[in-house]
């Protein structure tokens, strides 16, 4: 397939450029320039070429469309704090009504997995927003393991095991030493099974965070719930990305010097709780200009996940610089997940997902030609 003459929006230069783009066999051949002659050819001439967006940071085919009391409520396990163990591809469903709204909506590629209810809630799993099953949608089986501060849990388990943020710390912590404690033990019986400790499904699931093959995905309002997270993690040195970030403009200088990546929203919403009284537009631009790593996320069905680039349209009416929030929807999203090698950015050798729009899709009246996942045409609006 050749895409004839797009104005092509890269993520990665900031000037858009004129030129072809050559698909093949579920990858992009070549970007700009003047392809050769292929088996299919789309005029794009008048219209702008994306990559497909991504989103760090949603519950889509968890929190399906229409409930939790129409829908699924498959997003949060309530009757465990602390349960690693979980996988939010075992909740993923396929079918979600939502999820071919989010591809219409130009969302190609999203983050999605359990909710905040609790301070270990399992990993989350990278897909496209196509495919019949998870197994056919799935990047990634895990790309973080999703922790909890501030409101959530303590509102979940108040009258169980957390009513107040230092035990939701004093919660994370040992869980962390104790998987510690057994990775150490497994490490030193090696393959002598008679010394290896008995087998514990949760310390089994936290050893790639303690390995480093997994950050912390820590759930993050309010400011000294921030650093208690990038302290935890410096702790125990493991990575952590911050998700939610509402106030992370109030500490722009520890976050410069945690060099932590940032996802920020949903700031399409009120401010439903006291942890979010500081919620503002201009948090993303604020970030993204000190040097942040900045993702703009929807946190689905919070924001429905096709308002994507129109919440970083928002960021930009409210300063953000225009390429910043681009790549705040595409690349820096693909990075902070683990998949920038595949998707983000339209580069030769990344899977061929593109988007192509009259106009510019952070902007409400622009319109949504073709949305291509894996080289073929998932969404043809003409």
């Amino acid at each position: 397939m050749i895409i004839r003459n797009a104005l092509i929006h890269d993520a990665v230069h900031r000037e858009p450029y004129r030129g072809d783009i050559l698909l093949r066999e579920g990858k992009i051949l070549s970007v700009g320039g003047t392809a050769a002659e292929g088996d299919q050819v789309i005029d794009a001439e008048g219209l702008s070429a994306y990559p497909g967006f991504v989103d760090a940071h949603s519950h889509i085919g968890l929190d399906t469309f229409g409930g939790p009391t129409g829908g699924a409520y498959d997003y949060n396990e309530m009757n465990d704090i602390c349960c690693p163990q979980l996988r939010g591809l075992d909740s993923y469903y396929a079918q979600d009504a939502a999820i071919p709204m989010g591809l219409a909506g130009g969302v190609t590629t999203v983050a999605t997995g359990p909710g905040s209810a609790n301070v270990l809630g399992g990993t989350f799993v990278a897909v496209k927003l196509f495919g019949n099953t998870v197994d056919e949608a799935m990047i990634r089986p895990a790309i973080g393991m999703k922790c909890a501060f501030g409101e959530n849990p303590k509102r979940c388990y108040r009258d169980k095991s957390d009513s107040a943020r230092m035990t939701t710390a004093a919660l994370l912590r040992r869980m962390l030493f104790e998987a510690r404690d057994y990775m150490l033990r497994k490490e030193a019986a090696g393959d002598d099974i008679t010394k290896q400790p008995k087998f514990d499904m949760k310390m089994e699931a936290l050893i790639p965070v303690l390995r480093k093959e997994l950050p912390l995905k820590a759930h993050a309002h309010r400011s000294d719930d921030i650093m208690t997270a990038i302290r935890i993690a410096r702790e125990f040195d493991v990575k952590i990305t911050i998700e939610h970030c509402t106030e992370g403009h109030l500490i722009v200088k520890e976050l410069q010097a945690a060099g932590v990546p940032v996802a920020v929203g949903p700031s399409l919403t009120g401010a439903s709780k006291l942890e979010l009284v500081n919620k503002s537009w201009t948090t993303p631009g604020i970030l993204a200009k000190a040097g942040l790593q900045v993702s703009i996320i929807t946190d689905a069905p919070v924001i429905p996940q096709e308002y994507l680039p129109l919440c970083a349209g928002l960021a930009v009416k409210a300063g953000m610089d225009p390429f910043q929030a681009l790549q705040a929807i595409t690349i820096n999203a693909a990075k902070h997940i683990g998949v920038a090698d595949r998707v983000g950015s339209l580069e030769a050798g990344k899977d061929a997902d593109l988007v192509l729009c009259k106009g510019d899709p952070m902007v409400s009246d622009s319109e949504i030609r073709k949305v291509i996942v894996n080289g073929e045409i998932r969404v043809d609006r003409e």
